[in-house]
Order: structure tokens, then sequence, then C-alpha cells
């Protein structure tokens, strides 16, 4: 009689969103290391002689210019059939967006197993990235998921939700992480670094891919809670949601994508640049290192989620997210003056609570909307956080080349500068949400 139960209970699991994360996020940690060792080890050979830069410079250029045109490429490429997916998934066709990205994924994995057995340029990575991009990419398999998650919550506990999603996309990031400089370091003598890496990481992605077209599941649960309710400042689950006009939701709708294109801005300029600093003088990390690097990373989705379940007793969300800029803002101010790895760690550590801005802006996001719009809303936020970055990561690669020789920290002391200015739109939202309130009490006595 137990075991049938446990057989259901295991079945109805798989069924669910968690182990496509689980699998997408290890197999991307494993690809995002191997790709940048790889890079490391192409740059050995570059030479800029007219720029008159030295040996280590010259590796910053190449890695520098390389990820610049990659990143661009999979942030552009990607509006338009991210968008087209959203549709579709709005259309009930709930697993398309999920679907379709992760066959990108797949081949762009393939690809740079390719480029690593058969010596190819690794320029042939940029090919790579249209495919990724034409796929939709994260822009539009993190809406996706998102949007599965929104829709088989409940609008009260939908933040909690979300940052469970954050979690455990967190813990596989720190498992992949730990192992990928390890496993980077496994080859053979005739295939060279990365290919049992990324081989591990391309099965990884097929088995996703498999799994989210056999087992996956769309099980949307019914919500009488009114669409267009504002619970920006609300943390009390018995008190009487409050139906905010429909203007008033769409100028918190611009002032919560203000403030996420901001603070977008400012993690993904700093976090570009990092993965590059870390791998020049003083410094110089190996494969492992960056692996535990990189598990740094992954360790704040589990104190973002920590920080959340205990915060969320008695601050709003408005609150949750400006602790989490506050959180940010501090740690990579101090990364600045990072000079070895013991300082890294230490300014790594005041980033506890970075990963908490994010999935509260998308769940109070969701409740501004009907729910026949939270996929397109949602991606309508990535895809401006991607046009963001196509923004945002040439302007802070040419500072960290402008400033590498007198001081590579300034970038990060910029990314600080812009997570302040991303805190004033949120509290403008957490102010005028109040006035409202105590409006209509005034009005309701």
């Amino acid at each position: 009689m137990v075991m049938p139960t446990l057989c259901q209970a295991a079945f109805t699991a798989l069924r669910q969103i968690w182990p496509v994360l689980v699998l997408e996020q290890l197999g991307s940690t494993f690809f995002d290391t191997a790709l940048q060792m790889v890079a490391k080890d192409r740059s050995a050979n570059a030479t800029y002689p007219d720029a008159h830069l030295s040996t280590g410079d010259s590796q910053q250029k190449f890695m520098t210019d390389f990820f610049m045109i990659y990143n661009l490429i999979i942030r552009l490429v990607p509006i338009i059939p991210s968008m087209l997916l959203a549709r579709l998934g709005d259309r009930g066709w709930r697993k398309v967006p999920i679907i379709v990205p992760l066959s990108g994924y797949l081949l762009s994995r393939l690809a740079l197993l390719l480029v690593v057995i058969f010596r190819f340029p690794l320029e042939v990575m940029y090919g790579a990235g249209v495919v990724f991009g034409l796929s939709g990419g994260f822009c539009a398999f993190w809406p996706g998921v998102m949007t599965l998650v929104s829709l088989s919550s409940t609008a009260a506990d939908r933040s909690k939700v979300m940052m469970k999603v954050e979690l455990l996309y967190g813990i596989a990031g720190l498992v992949g992480s730990l192992m990928s400089g390890h496993l980077f370091l496994l080859y053979s003598s005739s295939l060279g670094n990365g290919t049992i890496l990324l081989t591990v990481s391309t099965l990884l992605h097929l088995l996703c891919l498999i799994h989210s077209i056999v087992l996956l599941q769309v099980k949307p649960v019914s919500n009488n809670e009114p669409e267009d309710n504002c619970h920006l400042l609300s943390h009390d689950s018995s008190e009487v949601p409050v139906e905010a006009p429909a203007g008033r939701s769409m100028l918190n709708v611009a002032l919560l994508f203000a403030a996420a294109m901001l603070y977008t801005s400012a993690v993904g300029g700093a976090v570009e640049i990092l993965g590059i600093f870390v791998l020049k003088e003083p410094l110089s990390w190996n494969a492992a290192q960056v692996g535990y690097g990189n598990a740094a990373g992954c360790l704040i989705f589990i104190t973002s989620f920590l920080g959340v379940t205990v915060f969320r007793r008695c601050a709003s969300d408005v609150a949750l997210i400006l602790i989490g800029m506050l959180s940010f803002a501090t740690g990579i101010y101090f990364m600045s003056f990072v000079t070895t790895t013991l300082t890294f760690y230490l300014a790594r550590s005041l980033n506890l609570f970075a990963l908490i801005p994010m999935p509260t802006i998308r769940s109070l996001l969701s409740q501004q909307v009907p729910a026949s719009l939270c996929g397109t809303t949602l991606t309508s936020l990535q895809l401006a956080l991607k046009f963001a970055g196509l923004a945002y990561i040439p302007a802070f690669t040419k500072i960290y080349q402008a400033t590498l020789n007198w001081f590579p920290g300034f970038v990060f002391m910029l990314a600080s500068i812009i997570t302040v200015l991303a805190m004033i739109p949120v509290s403008i939202i957490g102010c005028r949400s109040l006035r409202w309130r105590q409006y209509v009490r005034i009005q309701g006595d």
C-alpha cells in the first residue's frame, strides 16, 4: 500500500517543473565554466601589436571582446522569437516557451563541444549564439517557467513560490559549479580539456528536453482573488486587498520595469566582468577556482530564499526589494578593491540577498495584470532587460578595458551607483501605495 503511494507521489513530482529546472541549471553551469575556460585557453595566443598591450592585457581584451559580442548576440536575437513564443503560451500552448528554448540550449552546448574536439575557431560560438537566440533562449525559457509557476499558485503565495524556484535553481547551480571545475580538468589525451564536462552538459540538456516534451504537465490552479489587486505593501494575508485603478496599475508596472532594468544593468554588467576579472592577476584563478567562484554566486540563491522566508513575515514586497538591492550595492562596492581570493569571498558574502529583487518584482508584475496577459508581461520584462543588455554589456566592457591599468575595479563601483539609482523607483512605488491605502481607509471610514 505504501509503495504505490510513494510511486504515485514520485511520478507527480516528475510531472512538475522542478526536474526541468534542475537539469537545465546543471547543464548550464557546466557550459558556463567550460566556455569561460575555453576562452581563456584560446586567449593565450591573442596579440594586439597596434595597441602595445602586455600579454596579460591582451588576453583580457580578447576575452572581454569575445564575451561582449557573444552576449550581445544571445540578447538581441531572441527578441522577436521570445515574443512569438509568449503569445503562443498565452493562447494555451504553455509548454512551447519551454520546449523550444531547450532545443536551442542543446544545440549551443553541442556546438561548444565540437569547437573543443575539432579545434574550431572560438568565433563559431557566435553562430551557436544565433541559433540559441532564434529558439528564444533564456529570454523565452525563464518567463515560460515563471508563467507556469504563477498560474499554479495563488497571488498571496506567489512571491514565496517564485523564490522557491530561485532556491532550487541556486542549489542546482551550486552543485554544478562545484563539480564543473574538476570535470573540466578531466580529459583524454586526444580530445583535450573540457570534453567530458561538455559531454555531460549536452546529455543533461538532452534529458531535460525529453522530460519537458514527455512528462511536464501544465496544471493551473483557480484563483478567486481579483486580478488587478495591488499587494505592494501588505504582508498580512488576512488584510482585505485593495483594488487599484487600471491607470495606477500601469504606472506601477512602468516603475517596476524601470527598477528592474536599472538593477539588471548593474548586476549583469558587474557579473559580466567578474568572470574575466578573476582570471587576471593578482587572482589568476584556475578551472577549479572558477567553479568555486561560480558556486559562491549560486549560494546567493539559497541565502536570498532564506532572506525572503524570514523577512516577508515583517516586511512588505517593496521592503524586500530594497533589502536585496542594498545587499548587492554594498557587496559589489567592496569588490572594487579585491586583490586576493579571501577578500573576493568576503565581498561576495555581502551579496547574501542580492537575488531577492527580481523574483519579487516579477511577482508584483504578475499581480498588476490579468492572468491572460501574465506570460506576455513577464516576457516583455525579459525583453526589456535584453534591450538594457545591449547598452550595459558594451558599456561595461569598454569601461573595464579603459580602466584596466589604473583601476580594474572601477566597473564594480559603477554597478553599485546604478543599484542605488534602481532603488528610487521602488521607493516611489512604496510611497504611492502607502498614500493610496491611507486614502482608501479614509474613504471607507
